[in-house]
Formats: C-alpha cells, structure tokens, sequence
C-alpha cells in the first residue's frame, strides 16, 4: 500500500450529493485526483458538469448494494471517501425500514471496503451519523433543560435508536473488521446536521417560513444543537485523506458553536434583513401536542438538544474550523433567496 504521503487518485462515492457535490469542488481546488461515483451517467445532475476536467473524472457505481462491483472503480485509487447512502427520512415508506437502509449502509459499504482493500487502497474514510450515537442529549423545558449529558463524545458507547442509526453503526463495525484484517486505513467521522448553499429538509424549511413571515411559537427555546456548515465539513476531511494521525479513528465534528432553534431562528432573519416574528409558547405543551398529532420527532429537533464534543477530532488533527456560523448561515440564506429568485 501507498504510504500516508504518496495521496493519488480519490475515490468519493455519492458525488451528486449535498456534501458530496461540496466535497469534490473542494479536492478539485486542492489539486487532487478525483473520480466521483453517481448511479447512473444517463440521470446525473447538470450542476456537476462544471467539475468537469482533467482532476475530475465522473463514474458510474449502478445501485449500491452487496453485489454492487466496485472493482474497476477502486483501481488506482489511494483513499475513497464513502458519501453514497440511503439518507434519514422523517416518515419512512418501507415496511421494512431495518433492511432497505441495511441494504444500501452495510451491505454496499462492507462490499466497497472489501473490494478497496483488495485493490490496495491505503485508506478509506466513512461519513457515519451522530444518530449512531443517539438522537439527542437533553431536552428545553423553558427555563431549563433536563439532560443526561452535555454533549456527545468520541468515547461513549453507540446507542442508535432507529433504523438508519442502526445500519451506520452496523457500517462502522464492518468497516473496522476489514480494517483488522487487512491493514486497510479506516476513518470514521459521525456528523450532525450539515448545513450550506443547498440545504433541504428541514433548515430549508424553516428559512421558508422566517422568509414569509409567519409567527414562529419558538422564542425561550433554551436547547443547544451541534451542526457543521460545508465548509468546515470539507477542510476536516481534506485534512483526513493523509493525516497520520486519523488512521484508526471515530472523530465527531462540528463547527464548534452551539445554537438554540431561537438563535438561529434570529441569525436566518437577520441574513434576510426581517424580523424574526417569534413568540413564546409554552416547551410542555409542545410535547403534549408532538404526542397527541404524532409529530414528536419533528418537535424533538426544535426543542431539544443535541450537542457534538469536537475536542478529540480538533486536538488529535490540530484543526480549527475555517469558516463561522454566522457567516455560514448569511451565505446559506442568500443562496436559497438567489435560487428562488432564479425561479421567478
């Protein structure tokens, strides 16, 4: 195998993705090698024409699944960074939720590791979920906030509660057993919310309502969550790719800021030079009503906390994020403002 300075060609699976899109433009500018994997050249998405070029190299990867044949794809390849998964959706269609996201976040991810490490590829670096670890380490209740942590660590035990964790976790394990046996450099870096220019889901969302005004029953909400913008998520793992240093590592990441649904509420508003328009209701009533209209996961990620300790992954790489939320958050909103207008 190549040694940590020897860094040739990438591997970055689900290229089309919001990080992975993000990612690559940022290799590109590095100077790497990239060959980025889509499911299919006939359905790729025309945003990544402009990544075009002698350092990009655009490939097909058909489903992601255990029979998925990735050998010609890990040929020359130094380091794959594995984007490609079944996301976390709020309401779930399948029936079989367990074995629709298995199938895609273990069996497709045990499959590319086995096949990397056979073709000699030095490291492969796996972007997991803090659902891995759970879904939350407190909750606001006005006034205060029960907790049976402060923040999410490197070191505690796994402790998914859902499908999706579950299969991230199940993908981790895989990963390091292949790593053991056979000398393939693992890291594994969960995430927390990413945000930046093409956000979906639910920051897209609430950007949606601050910018049509309506009240928001949000103000008082004391909850701190953990998120990290494109930016910082990029730097981090560019600087995986050949740090000695993350070879064997779980590292989790953020931008180092903690915000309440309230702050950034206010930060999303100021971005857009509007009030915020948000009012008091309430945290306990909240619940009673997330429970009696089963929305109880929506309200969770309102008001409730979920903090990421960065320390270990700052200290053992010596990173500091680039970029901060307020600034991230401005070109977040002025992104979707410039796309909606695009539209009209």
């Amino acid at each position: 195998m190549k040694t940590s300075k020897e860094v040739g060609r990438i591997l970055l699976t689900g290229v089309s993705g919001f990080v992975g899109k993000a990612l690559a433009e940022s290799l590109v500018r590095d100077g790497k090698v990239v060959r980025g994997t889509v499911r299919s050249l006939d359905s790729y998405p025309s945003f990544l024409s402009d990544l075009t070029g002698e350092s990009f190299e655009l490939a097909e990867s058909g489903d992601i699944c255990s029979s998925t044949d990735w050998t010609g794809l890990v040929h020359d390849v130094d380091c794959v960074i594995h984007c490609a998964a079944r996301a976390h959706v709020m309401h779930e269609s399948e029936k079989d939720a367990l074995s629709a996201y298995r199938r895609v976040n273990l069996d497709g991810t045990l499959q590319l590791a086995r096949q990397a490490a056979e073709a000699g590829v030095r490291r492969i670096i796996y972007l997991s979920s803090i659902k891995v670890n759970g879904e939350g380490t407190g909750y606001s209740t006005g006034g205060s906030e029960c907790s049976a942590m402060d923040a999410y660590s490197h070191t505690d035990p796994p402790a998914p509660e859902d499908a999706y964790g579950l299969s991230k976790w199940e993908a981790e394990q895989a990963i390091w057993q292949i790593s053991e046996k056979t000398g393939l450099e693992a890291v594994i870096v969960r995430l927390p919310l990413v945000y930046g220019a093409g956000v979906k889901g639910n920051l897209e969302r609430l950007i949606n309502l601050v910018k049509a005004g309506i009240p928001l029953p949000l103000a008082g909400i004391e909850n701190k969550r953990s998120m990290i913008c494109l930016a910082n998520l990029t730097d981090f793992l560019g600087l995986c790719i050949d740090h000695p240093a993350a070879a064997g590592e779980t590292f989790l990441i953020s931008d180092n800021e903690d915000l309440s649904t309230e702050a950034l509420l206010r930060l999303i508003a100021k971005a857009m030079n509007v009030d915020a328009r948000l009012f008091s209701f309430p945290p306990l009533l909240f619940q009673v009503a997330g429970n009696l209209f089963a929305k109880k996961h929506e309200l969770d990620r309102l008001l409730g906390s979920l903090r990421v300790d960065s320390r270990y992954a700052r200290e053992t790489l010596n990173w500091t994020p680039l970029a901060t939320i307020d600034d991230e958050i401005m070109e977040m909103v002025n992104h979707h403002l410039k796309q909606n207008n695009d539209r009209v």
